[in-house]
């Protein structure tokens, strides 16, 4: 039985692809992601090379920094990453995040595996198994927009998913480019539908967080 109170969210990931291109460009905008949850290597490690795991303390943010992560890498061309969403008890803390034990290390860690296998680049164990199916479903659909996202629409999600308010206009000036190509990679991107996704997966979290 997962024990509410002490309950938190690993991602554990790697870089697909990662010998296409210089590991110091993607591990500098990956380290900035990572770093925007705690301190390396309490909270998030990168270690052989093109591998990494982080412990999101809030679960309900677990897809939020998964989307940013999948932006960050997607800003160089030909990369990809792959992702695993662990959420469950929290048993042992280590100074070193992949040295910390509990169930949502173990979930995220084999997850991760089963990726490798089945091709797919991102999906989620949990203690609630409907809520899994449903959201690795919505997972496996949200992906095909995001695999797709070229270094400029994802440079784009990388901006909105830290300043959610920011109009057009605002990110036109920011990118240099014109309004309506702001539209046009908002609307390419689906980041619509995909932020909605996460609203989803937020509320649904939240409610079985809150459950007896």
């Amino acid at each position: 039985m997962t024990d509410k109170k002490n309950i938190t969210s690993v991602i554990t990931g790697d870089i697909v692809q990662s010998r296409h291109a210089d590991s110091a460009i993607w591990l500098a905008k990956l380290k900035k992601v990572l770093s925007q949850e705690g301190k390396s290597p309490r909270t998030w490690q990168v270690y052989r090379g093109d591998s990494f795991q982080i412990e999101v303390k809030d679960p309900a943010s677990a897809f939020l920094t998964a989307i940013r992560i999948k932006a960050a890498i997607k800003t160089v061309k030909n990369l990809d990453v792959r992702m695993a969403i662990g959420i469950g008890d929290k048993k042992s803390a280590s100074n070193r995040v992949a040295e910390s034990e509990g169930e949502a290390f173990i979930r995220s860690g084999e997850t991760l595996e089963t990726l490798k296998k089945s091709k797919h680049n991102l999906a989620i164990r949990s203690p609630w198994e409907d809520f899994d199916k449903e959201m690795n479903i919505c997972f496996r659909l949200a992906s095909i927009p995001m695999n797709g996202w070229s270094p400029n629409s994802a440079e784009l999600i990388q901006i909105l998913t830290n300043n959610r308010y920011l109009t057009q206009k605002a990110l036109a000036k920011r990118l240099g480019v014109t309004q309506p190509s702001i539209s046009e990679r908002q609307n390419r991107s689906h980041y619509e539908e995909v932020m909605e996704l996460e609203e989803l997966y937020r509320e649904k979290i939240n409610r079985l967080m809150t459950e007896k």
